[in-house]
């Protein structure tokens, strides 16, 4: 299987922007092998705009796997369990996109179905697929004595940074957009325990496990998973957060994300303190092709003084995580963001906000 065909489920921004050019450009790797999405007109323009046969369109996510594919792209809205469990019987390999799902034990069946049926599970995160964060992890592995992790993640709107792209928006009839809302509520409220969180919780643990989790898997790829969540500060009814995170060895990790919707200058940076170095990478926005990913190095030189490096990369991450999902199929291996590690990863979402509240309720 040297090229891959890729049925591709959720046709809105992020596929449009990312996913299926570089499908339809990697020809040497892949082949757009279908489409599914909910909205038909949707579906129909980005049918015609990528040239997707008509008997390659599809409506209902059993159809789309039922086909002549070899693995799903899913980026569709919600949680992704669904869709993952009717690949993996259909024994289709899969690369989810964020949030793949909500609950723990969403997880753990996606898990065993793509076990089961002895296909590739792989997560979307495409800042663990920047050059800068395989090169920060390089030099964080080498450092001694490391006392801070920062990492700031201020996120302006969206619109702002798709408004250089032409793309189809879907129009989601108001009773299915409602149906999607409640399915959310109703799995945030079995994640933390809850009966019925309020309101500013359910927006926090979204913006947990829509956003920060590229944060909290870029932590998770360097230090895995954390001892414990000291604290937690929701502010804004749910638009800031603030945690802090305790490592092995004394070490702390002091996370802050909050929306600005109305600054276009999008900030996420991942800092590593040591006692006599730093490293600090800073990522673009997902919605972004060609702009730098960075990391500064700011250590003694040999004589002793200070010294700072900034490097800096233009390859497209989403790019990057497309070939690694390939090659590990091709490969038979484990690939760098499994499946598996979703287990921690909502654990830790689960934790930092259910530490917001000292009873439990």
């Amino acid at each position: 299987m040297s090229r891959l065909r890729v049925g591709v489920v959720g046709c809105g921004a992020i596929a449009q922007i990312q996913h299926l050019p570089h499908l339809r450009d990697g020809r040497d790797r892949f082949e757009i092998g279908g489409i599914c999405d909910i909205a038909p007109d949707l579906l129909r323009k980005v049918g015609d705009d990528f040239h997707v046969p008509e008997h390659a369109r599809f409506t209902d996510v059993h159809d789309l796997v039922a086909s002549d594919i070899d693995a799903v792209l899913i980026c569709s809205s919600g949680s992704h369990a669904p869709q993952v469990l009717a690949a993996a019987a259909a024994g289709k390999h899969v690369l989810v996109e964020k949030p793949a799902c909500v609950t723990l034990a969403e997880a753990q069946s996606m898990i065993d179905a793509c076990d089961a049926a002895s296909v590739v599970l792989m997560v979307a995160y495409p800042k663990r697929y920047e050059p800068s964060y395989a090169y920060a992890a390089s030099r964080v592995r080498s450092m001694d004595d490391v006392r801070l992790i920062q990492i700031n993640h201020l996120h302006p709107s969206n619109d702002l940074h798709m408004a250089e792209f032409s793309f189809h928006r879907a129009n989601l009839p108001d009773d299915v957009a409602a149906r999607l809302r409640a399915t959310d509520t109703v799995l945030i409220a079995e994640a933390l325990g809850l009966d019925a969180p309020a309101d500013h919780l359910v927006r926090a643990y979204q913006l947990c496990n829509g956003s920060l989790i590229h944060d909290i898997s870029v932590l998770h790829g360097m230090f895995g998973p954390p001892e414990a969540v000291l604290n937690t500060e929701i502010w804004r009814d749910g638009a800031g957060l603030t945690t802090t995170l305790r490592y092995p060895n004394d070490l702390r990790a002091v996370l802050t994300w909050i929306d600005l919707p109305d600054l276009w200058a999008f900030e996420e940076t991942f800092a590593v303190y040591g006692r006599s170095e730093r490293v600090i990478v800073s990522f673009p926005t997902g919605f972004s092709r060609g702009l730098p990913t960075t990391a500064v190095i700011q250590e003694p030189d040999a004589d002793g003084a200070p010294s700072r490096r900034e490097l800096s990369w233009h390859e497209n991450p989403f790019k990057r995580e497309l070939e690694h999902f390939h090659d590990s199929i091709q490969s038979a291996r484990t690939p760098d963001t499994p499946g598996t590690e979703l287990i921690d990863h909502l654990t830790l979402v689960r934790d930092i906000v259910r530490a917001s509240f000292a009873d439990g309720s």
